[in-house]
């Protein structure tokens, strides 16, 4: 039985490979930021004249907060930042859709291949 021998790939074709896999993950990174679908929930909820007691904080908050040199007004954006969770129903069934058809790909393909790799080194199944 002859030993299995991978084909092998030319280098210029693993270099557009690597290139090809650099920019699929840049963009994956960068494009939600950049058509605003990642880190958009975060808001400060603004207080008008802002209290200790109007940001919910307790005479041992208060203290903390004091230690650290912080005022009701200084304090304010830290405490009121907060992220509001929108789910968008559409995007999440598309989201999900990609994802599932990606796998359903990865397996196919991947069994294909596998197939023919049994099939190169043990021969057809009769």
């Amino acid at each position: 039985m002859a030993k299995y021998k991978p084909p092998e790939q030319e280098k210029a074709l693993q270099f557009v490979d690597v290139g090809f896999l650099i920019v699929a993950i840049f963009g994956a990174l960068w494009l939600p930021l950049k058509l605003g679908l990642a880190g958009a929930a975060k808001e400060i909820d603004k207080i008008e004249n802002p209290t200790w007691e109007s940001l919910g904080q307790n005479q041992t908050m208060v203290a903390a907060w004091e230690k650290l040199g912080h005022t009701p007004q200084t304090a304010h954006d830290i405490i009121q930042n907060h992220f509001h969770y929108d789910i968008n129903w559409l995007n999440l069934i598309i989201m999900a859709a990609v994802l599932i058809g990606y796998f359903i790909f990865l397996f196919r393909a991947s069994d294909k291949e596998y197939r023919e790799v049994i099939a190169e080194k043990f021969g057809e199944k009769k």
